[in-house]
């Protein structure tokens, strides 16, 4: 299955204040939820991101690690927060529990992927759905990134396994999905080709071939590869993410929206839950405000 892909138009609002009263919007209707500046106000830039590097979390302080700017909703049952708050590789290795190059490489493929969903900056992990391959290093990016979950139907697998390495991410609001992927060229799983034609035009320190060389030999070893092939497949790893890093994003990373897009064409269906639940927790996202600010009426007596 190869995607129909058409390029993405869209406008950027940047302003900072405080949420207003927000009208709500239906799912299908094409139309945002809420745009920054006009019927919503969100303050973002409030919270330094954690950028200090660590052992587990060298590659954070690289000049082109990713930031997500995250807008969520408060508690359970509540409205929209009025701020961001920010996620670095870093928060999303905790969130994993190891630093590895496939979260790196999820995490920097959604960061291309938002600057298409959303233009202003803002990810509203309430509107998002995702799709990864199996590997819990690109699942687990996704879902910390969008709050999507299988128990909610909204976190699926790519029923064509060529796409293992890419994601999709869909932004039920506006109906617009976006595939995600690297570009050829920083690829290195070995037999499974890149799905979007971009090609990186510098050059890594590490190359792919000799990458994928050895990860081939360490998997057809049978569990008992040598020591000394299990330390340089990890220092491989560590430079090739490292490397990556140096340059902008878009160097090394492409997306594109996919046209008449439907979830079932998209997802296995065998790793789903046959019943998911309904989410509850953004429900009144947009609920309005009281008129003035006082305490609630007195119970009758």
């Amino acid at each position: 299955m190869k995607p129909l892909l058409t390029p993405a138009c869209s406008r950027r609002w940047y302003y900072l204040l405080f949420v207003l009263c927000i009208p709500a919007a239906s799912s299908s209707a094409g139309e945002p939820t809420y745009k920054q500046g006009e019927n919503i106000f969100v303050e973002t830039g409030v919270e330094a991101p954690d950028r200090n590097p660590t052992w587990y979390a060298s590659m954070v302080a690289k000049p082109y690690a990713p930031v997500f700017e995250m807008l969520a909703t408060q508690g359970t049952q509540g409205r929209y927060y009025p701020y961001t708050y920010p996620v670095t590789l870093k928060d999303m290795v905790r969130f994993h529990g190891h630093d590895c190059e496939g979260t790196t490489h999820a995490a920097n493929a959604a960061w291309v992927a938002f600057k298409i969903l959303f233009p202003d900056g803002i990810i509203d992990r309430s509107v998002l759905w995702g799709i990864s391959g199996t590997s819990p290093c690109w699942s687990d990016a996704v879902a910390y990134l969008t709050g999507a979950r299988l128990q909610y139907g909204n976190l699926g697998f790519f029923k064509d396994k060529r796409y293992s390495h890419a994601i999709v991410l869909y932004r039920e609001d506006t109906d617009v999905a976006v595939l995600a992927t690297w570009k050829k060229g920083i690829n290195n799983i070995p037999g499974e080709p890149v799905m979007l034609p971009g090609k990186i035009s510098w050059t890594p320190r590490v190359s792919m071939q000799d990458v994928e060389a050895l990860k081939a030999v360490v998997k057809n070893a049978g569990g008992k590869p040598t020591p000394y092939q299990v330390d340089l497949m990890r220092h491989q790893q560590w430079l090739h993410v490292n490397d990556i890093l140096e340059h902008p994003l878009q160097d090394s990373y492409q997306a594109q929206v996919i046209a008449h897009f439907k979830w079932a064409d998209w997802i296995d269906p065998d790793k789903t839950i046959a019943k998911p639940h309904a989410r509850s927790d953004t429900r009144l996202k947009n609920y309005p405000y009281r008129d003035q600010p006082i305490t609630a009426p007195e119970k009758s007596k």
